[in-house]
């Protein structure tokens, strides 16, 4: 947020070579070519909800909330004060504050709620998103990339696409039947695992009198990690 009163002409030199802050603009009526790119996509029916999205993203508050989500990293709180074991991430309130006004704008949901142009809307709620931070995309992405792959197994798309399709942003600690909403993420078991998916490594087993269970599932989960990868 910018200072009241900040000092440019010091003791030792004066500042002239700086812009002005870059907030408190709409960051999609300013941004001519997001716009064109949106109508040319055949989302132009998005417009004033992206207008809306444009101006929280432009604000100053949120630009500062960009800057102090990655000032104060996540903690790890392993135990509680009691000494109960609880392995909880805390997160700074402007990391929660990102979260919510991405997935409550339709980041995750919009796209998979029979919408036209859905995915337009979702691709223009990035681009601005990422401008403020781009730490929160990484799993609002994954959120809006893993229905594809939940559609794969009906019983468990049954289970989870409806909380994802909801839009809501629930941050609480508690199983994802008592949610509002919920995310998905993508945990590795390779000490070398993350997003180079290229350095993972797989290894087939016989199973059923000599089937390979690797085949087509394995293809499968190596494409939908590169989809999810951030």
């Amino acid at each position: 947020m910018t200072a009241m009163k900040p000092v440019a002409g010091l003791d030792t030199h004066a500042v002239v070579n700086q812009p002005p802050p870059f907030e408190n603009i709409n960051m999609f009526e300013t941004d001519r070519a997001l716009k064109t790119a949106v109508t040319c996509a055949g989302g132009g029916t998005h417009s004033g909800a992206l207008s809306r999205f444009g101006k929280d993203m432009g604000s100053a508050a949120t630009v500062e909330s960009g800057a102090l989500a990655n000032r104060y990293a996540p903690v790890l709180e392993a135990f509680d004060r009691y000494g109960h074991r609880i392995d909880e991430v805390q997160f700074h309130p402007a990391y929660h504050q990102l979260m919510q006004l991405g997935l409550e704008s339709g980041f995750a949901a919009l796209p998979w709620q029979n919408i036209a142009a859905g995915h337009v809307c979702h691709a223009a709620l990035v681009f601005m998103l990422q401008h403020v931070d781009s730490g929160t995309t990484c799993p609002m992405t994954m959120t809006y990339a893993a229905v594809p792959a939940l559609r794969a197994e009906p019983s468990v798309a049954e289970a989870w696409i409806p909380r994802i399709v909801a839009g809501r942003y629930d941050p609480a600690s508690r199983p994802a039947h008592e949610k509002s909403g919920v995310m998905i993420g993508m945990a590795m078991t390779e000490k070398q695992g993350g997003s180079d998916v290229r350095a993972n490594t797989t290894r087939a087993e016989p199973a059923l009198e000599g089937n390979f269970v690797h085949s087509r599932r394995f293809d499968f989960c190596l494409e939908l990690s590169c989809e999810l990868r951030c």
